[in-house]
This record gives structure tokens, sequence and C-alpha cells, in this order.
């Protein structure tokens, strides 16, 4: 099995457990994954993650020209912004999950870290995570936005929308996205029952005991 076909089973297995465990409905969510070569492969636009055939991948060269499959996801300036501003991003995932969106609308969400340090798990996958203002969907601003973070930030949050991770590879990405969401439902859950953070000093043991770019 070639790494371009392994990927390609990969998106649309991942894709769909995500869509199954009600993490995104509709055709809503994109996932994008950077090959070996500089080429990506990108999940088509209008399509449900929890239908998506391997050989309809859209797939892109190394500037993000369609060279083949489907028509790619209108998101492609907002994951283009992580690839190029961050250099270790291997695969970009983005969804409408419920619990990570209700958190963007709340008035008092920090927006320069809008996940409170409730696991040392949310601050191990995340580091602090952005929110970014609204923008429509498609909407190139969005992935202005991410490059004016000059590559600080793996993960955002967009305001009324969802959350965008960038990580290292596909199951990373994927790993984190569900922590940001876990970590968004675990606000809300104890939103104003006072829930026991971690203290400044335990925030910092996680980050230097697992160098967290913080």
């Amino acid at each position: 099995m070639t790494e371009e076909t392994k990927a390609r089973e990969d998106i649309c297995q991942i894709a769909k457990s995500m869509f199954d465990r009600g993490l995104t409905c509709g055709a809503s969510g994109n996932i994008s994954l950077r090959l070996s070569d500089g080429r990506y492969l990108v999940t088509p636009t209008g399509s449900s993650m929890g239908f998506l055939d391997p050989s309809q991948i859209s797939l892109m060269d190394e500037n993000f020209r369609h060279l083949g499959g489907d028509k790619p996801t209108k998101e492609i300036p907002l994951h283009s912004a992580f690839y190029d501003t961050r250099s270790g991003t291997g695969a970009v995932v983005h969804l409408h999950s419920s619990h990570s969106v209700a958190l963007s609308m709340l008035p008092d969400t920090d927006p320069d870290n809008v996940l409170p340090p409730l696991t040392p798990y949310g601050l191990m996958r995340l580091g602090k995570v952005k929110l970014l203002p609204f923008f429509l969907p498609g909407d190139a601003g969005m992935g202005d936005a991410v490059r004016g973070l000059a590559g600080k930030r793996s993960a955002v949050l967009l305001a009324n929308h969802g959350p965008v991770v960038a990580a290292k590879d596909l199951w990373a990405a994927t790993f984190a996205m569900e922590e940001l969401e876990e970590t968004a439902k675990l606000a809300l859950l104890t939103r104003g029952m006072q829930p026991r953070q971690l203290t400044d000093a335990e925030v910092q043991t996680v980050i230097e005991r697992f160098d967290i770019d913080w």
C-alpha cells in the first residue's frame, strides 16, 4: 500500500469516527494532510465526513493547486496558513463541534486562551487556544488571522464557527481536536460551580515537563 493510499483511507476512517460520535454533522468539517513529497490530501467541499470515499479525496500540489479528485473544501486558506506558518505541521482538522462552538459564543471566554486549565492533557495537546473573530465560511480572512499568529498557536477557535487544530500528523491532530472538544465540554459542565482548576504552579510544571509552547 502506498503512502497516499494509506493516507486516503486514514482520512476517511478518522472522519467517519468523528462523524459517528457527533463531533461534526451534515456536510461540516474538513481535514487536510501533507504527504512526504509536499502534496496535500484534502476532504472535498460539500461532503459529509461520515460518508467519504478515498478515491474522491482532493489531491493538491505543494501550492494547493487542484490536481485530482473532487473539488476541495473552501477552507483551503485556513489550512494553508497553518502549513505555511508552522513548519512541523503534517495535518489540520477543522470541525463544528458543539461544545467548542458554544464556548466561542460566551462573553467571558478569554480570547487569548479559551480553555481553562482543567486537565494536564488540555495543556499538553493544545497549549493556548486563541479565539479568532467571526468570518464567513471560506473567507480568506481566516487564513490571514492564522498567519497573524506567526506560528505561535497550534489550535484556534473561530467565533460562532468551530475549532481548528494543526499537528505533526493526522492522528496527533485528531487527538488534539478531541481534547479541545472534551475540555470545552468540561468547562461548560462545570461553569458557575467553581471547579478546582490547575494552579499556576501546576500549569508551569506541566509546561516545563512536556516542553509545551506556551
